[in-house]
């Protein structure tokens, strides 16, 4: 039977709200499974094994065997601590079982984490023939929850003790006094031994939660900080981390746009799934950037769109021919959008849904002179939106879904602008749509949360939120 190690980790003592998530923030649900999986794997390919027991090369050599800590000239070979144990049975540690993880969450409370695992033990036995021992071992530490100077989550190893188990005898033979001496060697080294390997597994795991409060950058726009609102709080199957966004412009500015007026419904999370909860503040927050910036703003002429769609006098003539006053035809026109107010974004019944305003102003361009002022419409576009999630980011690939304009002003008679829709839609679809997908390059950002890949989540779009949730 496998030894076990019983870690506690001291997370917050409250459980995690029931479906409502009260701010703006960001919010990640993280199965025990992905926390048990992290600390597997700094076990297994980080550094921790090489740099505390050695490494794997095969049965003799192994963890703990001649080119490891407690081999021929390790920590604890002939000369050292377990000098006393060589002297009298040639004994060394040879092995030590990869521990294997498995935690159970607390609700209210923290974790209790237990590694497993067997020490073995080969030499010479004092009557003669090859010695082999097994020694099973249980280790229990407590650790609190701080906080870093970063603001970070950071979990501290407050106090560790072992308990030595079951010593088997696999072969040969040892006086039973002997096995006193080797139990009593045991208890004094292990500690010294195990203890710093549980600090180093928290260190791994501190910079796993360190990653998910981050300055994402989002391209010319500025960047998003991500920041701890609250301690994390647990349930019983998962740890759940409120993630505050601040977006700051280039400049270094933090940017508050109007936040939803009521908390959001947060589905609940099914057993051995991760979730992550990005609200419509960050949505709006990026198209207020991008309005900010003038990045929605855009001028069209005959060069952005192919020669299939009509830009000239002519076309428009046959469109509405009293808007032209005394102008030739065929000559150029030039189409110049200004979005004077954010973008409103809309998330709800699985459709996600972006409303722009904009003042389209419309003119003349004649191939050497002034362009000259025809008309000037107030258009709304309306876009949906198709969501895709990647390891670091959310992306959004826009489509126009319809237009419809109001004459604002006309330098000739006015007209029935509704007759210019279908025509608009066109030249925005060519010219306009392409130009924002290009600009949204930068996506919405995802928190990073021990290593969860939500490149391949689900996806469900419920009011004022977008849930991504992956099988651990």
């Amino acid at each position: 039977m496998l030894g076990m190690w019983s870690l506690l980790l001291l997370w917050g003592l409250v459980t995690p709200c029931q479906g409502l998530l009260e701010k703006v923030g960001t919010l990640a649900r993280i199965d025990k499974d992905e926390l048990g999986k992290a600390i597997q794997n700094s076990l297994v390919g980080g550094p921790i094994l090489q740099n505390v027991l050695g490494t794997v090369t095969s049965v003799n050599q192994g963890l703990l065997g001649s080119g490891g800590l407690l081999g021929g000239g390790g920590l604890l070979s002939y000369g050292g601590v377990f000098g006393v144990v060589e002297d009298l049975s040639g004994l060394k540690i040879e092995e030590l079982t990869l521990p294997k993880v498995s935690l159970k969450l607390l609700p209210g409370f923290g974790v209790q984490l237990s590694l497993h695992t067997k020490v073995g033990l080969h030499g010479s036995g004092p009557l003669g023939g090859l010695l082999q021992l097994a020694a099973e071992v249980n280790v229990s530490s407590r650790v609190a929850l701080g906080v870093s100077s970063r603001g970070t989550p950071i979990l501290v190893l407050r106090r560790c003790s072992t308990l030595l188990g079951h010593i088997s005898l696999l072969s040969g033979l040892l006086p039973a006094p002997l096995f006193g001496v080797v139990e009593q060697t045991l208890f004094k080294v292990l500690p010294g031994l195990l203890c710093p390997m549980v600090d180093s597994v928290l260190g791994v795991v501190n910079e796993l939660l360190g990653t998910a409060l981050s300055l994402v950058p989002l391209g010319a726009l500025g960047s998003v900080e991500f920041t701890l609102a609250m301690l994390p709080l647990i349930s019983n199957q998962y740890i759940e981390l409120d993630i505050n966004p601040i977006v700051k412009s280039v400049a270094g500015d933090v940017i508050d746009f109007p936040k939803p007026p009521k908390p959001i419904k947060v589905p609940p999370k099914e057993d051995h799934t991760s979730q992550v909860v990005v609200p419509l503040y960050l949505f709006s927050t990026v198209f207020g950037l991008l309005q900010t910036n003038g990045a929605l703003d855009i001028d069209i002429t005959r060069e952005l769109v192919p020669s299939n769609v009509p830009l000239t006098t002519t076309d428009l003539a046959a469109l509405v021919p009293e808007a032209l006053g005394k102008l030739p035809p065929g000559q150029q026109l030039l189409l110049s959008m200004r979005v004077k107010e954010a973008p409103s974004v809309t998330l709800q019944n699985g459709k996600a849904t972006i409303s722009i305003p904009a003042n389209i102003h419309v003119l003349s361009y004649p191939p050497e002179g002034t362009p000259e002022a025809l008309f000037e419409l107030n258009a709304v576009l309306t876009l949906n939106a198709q969501l895709a999630p990647s390891v670091t980011k959310l992306h959004l690939s826009l489509s126009l879904e319809r237009l419809s304009v109001k004459l604002a002003s006309s330098f000739a008679h006015a007209f029935d602008a509704s007759r210019l829709e279908e025509w608009l839609s066109d030249v925005v679809r060519v010219a306009y749509v392409p130009k924002l997908n290009v600009d949204l390059d930068v996506g919405i950002p995802l928190p990073k949360v021990l290593n969860v890949n939500f490149a391949n989540a689900a996806l469900e779009i419920i009011e004022n939120a977008v849930v991504l949730t992956v099988a651990s």
